[in-house]
């Protein structure tokens, strides 16, 4: 039987134009999709829009838009940015998709029909970006404990979705799965501030503002956007609609990512809404944590907000995202600067990765007249020690993968690059190449084979990280950019007879001048 994983982005609310927070989330999502293909797996990746609220229909208004005009555009603009980032997506569900609120509303006609929503009165506090209320309780010095901003005192007649019947489940189903959200200190906050105090109902409809899906059984009021959202990751495989073949073949998800900030909705509300249709839960949710900067949170009306255009178009695609992955802790906010960046650049892009390239190559090149030897009949001191740090670390790069401690594989991948350029400096391949010594030429031999087949290596464990340099290694020795399968990566002997390398390679990344690239990504902060 085929392994398959079913993965899935939060579905991002197109208030306005993303930046790096909302960029790292997808690439965050799409390298551990890769990694899955690389492993075997058949892979499904799921992204798109949450379109509905009074936000939009607010921001539209102020831009003189149609909320669907609004949408629309910013649809195009989040497939262009994905399609610059190369991010492999299976689907780009849109929650204005005529299939999705169909689907929607016979969700919501199934809960009707089980007792689990009924009609009320909602007297609270809203927040209108976060587009969810709170009991007095809730609020974090009277304001939105989510994003601290001021909320307003609402009153108006709602349904409800009764969270209370379903309370006793929800702690048990914890209680047996203790690994569904991770980092567990995410799963420690919900319990601690929502489950634990005792659950409210959960209000699903307004009647103030119409741009969003009508209630089934009561048209002049509109679903509240967590219901119609969450429920995007079965409606986008077919589930109540004409045919739920992916249904059937992916469901239940692998792995949802989403930010931090709204863990309460997808480890609360989401498993009850599952529960409470009798389907299966994902398996884990894993939701990361924040890139800030000096001054706090991005914010536009700071002025530090930055794009991730502005680094692909100057720095490179596989640039902006290695530093992205490789800048997120897996429980922690991150802080970018822009001398971060363009000191990862240097060091680890351009002076470890690319150095060792050029230097393999070049050394190939002068040596064996571009031939990688193949033959190897003496080894060095060294050979040992190489290829046992080797397959240590990718066993580490796995284990951190496997547990998506991404920034932690890129840790341990770069000790392999680290090792084979010690290896370079322990081996003096340019005193064995002046010996007259035929030990010595052999020993030279099994330098250059133990560098390039290092190299062969490298370019696959990048792959899910930066699957454009990963071709560019392989073409630069040579070998076939389709052979990128991850089981090689154990293997020696990989490199057929006769591979000769190419004469002088372009630098797989060239060096920045530190003080004018770190004045260009601060002039760029907007």
């Amino acid at each position: 039987m085929e392994k398959k994983f079913y993965i899935t982005t939060p579905i991002y609310y197109p208030s306005g134009k993303f930046h790096i927070g909302t960029a790292y989330c997808e690439v965050l999502t799409d390298a551990i999709r890769r990694y899955k293909q690389l492993r075997g797996y058949d892979t499904y990746m799921l992204t798109g829009l949450d379109e509905h609220g009074q936000k939009i229909q607010t921001v539209a208004e102020k831009r003189g838009l149609t909320p669907k005009q609004h949408v629309d555009e910013m649809a195009d603009s989040a497939k262009k940015l994905w399609k610059l980032m190369d991010i492999g997506y299976d689907k780009f569900i849109r929650t204005t998709d005529e299939y999705h609120c169909n689907a929607v509303q016979k969700i919501v006609q199934k809960f009707i029909d089980n007792g689990d929503i009924y009609k009320g009165k909602y007297e609270g506090w809203y927040c209108m970006p976060c587009e969810n209320y709170f009991t007095e309780s809730q609020l974090v010095d009277g304001k939105c404990p989510d994003c601290g901003r001021e909320v307003v005192k609402m009153s108006e007649d709602a349904y409800f979705f009764n969270m209370k019947k379903y309370e006793q489940w929800i702690k048990d189903f914890y209680a047996e799965h203790p690994d569904f959200i991770v980092p567990e200190s995410r799963k420690t906050e919900i319990f601690k501030n929502f489950i634990e105090p005792g659950l409210e109902d959960l209000c699903i409809s307004r009647n103030t503002f119409d741009w969003g899906i009508p209630m089934p059984n009561d048209p002049e009021h509109v679903l509240y956007v967590w219901l119609d959202a969450l429920t995007n990751y079965i409606t986008a495989l077919g589930y109540a609609g004409d045919d739920d073949t992916l249904f059937n073949k992916y469901w239940p998800a692998d792995l949802h990512v989403v930010g931090k900030e709204i863990i309460r909705f997808h480890g609360i509300y989401w498993p009850i809404f599952l529960h409470a249709l009798g389907l299966e839960l994902p398996k884990q949710i894993y939701a990361h944590s924040w890139i800030v900067m000096k001054d706090g949170k991005m914010s536009k009306s700071v002025g530090n907000v930055i794009y991730p255009e502005v680094l692909i178009d100057r720095y490179g695609l596989d640039a902006t995202k290695y530093y992205l992955l490789r800048l997120m802790s897996f429980a922690q906010d991150s802080m970018f600067t822009p001398e971060d960046f363009v000191d990862r650049f240097n060091y680890d892009l351009a002076n470890d990765l690319g150095n060792l390239l050029s230097r393999t190559i070049g050394m190939i090149n002068k040596y064996f007249d571009g031939v990688i030897p193949t033959e190897i009949n003496v080894r060095t001191d060294f050979d040992d020690s190489l290829e046992k740090t080797i397959k240590e670390q990718i066993a580490k790069v796995e284990q951190c993968m496997d547990t998506y401690h991404v920034s932690n594989a890129l840790v341990e991948l770069w000790a392999i690059i680290a090792r084979a350029n010690k290896y370079v400096d322990e081996t003096e391949p340019w005193k064995l190449a002046k010996s007259d010594e035929e030990e010595d030429i052999e020993k030279l031999k099994s330098v250059m084979y133990h560098l390039a087949e290092t190299l062969r290596k490298i370019a696959i464990l990048v792959a899910p990280f930066m699957p454009e340099k990963s071709d560019e290694i392989l073409k630069q020795l040579n070998l076939s950019t389709a052979n990128k399968n991850w089981n090689l990566v154990y293997s020696y002997n990989e490199i057929p007879e006769n591979t000769r390398v190419i004469e002088k390679g372009e630098p797989l990344f060239a060096r920045l001048d530190r003080d004018e690239e770190i004045e260009y990504i601060k002039s760029n902060m907007k």
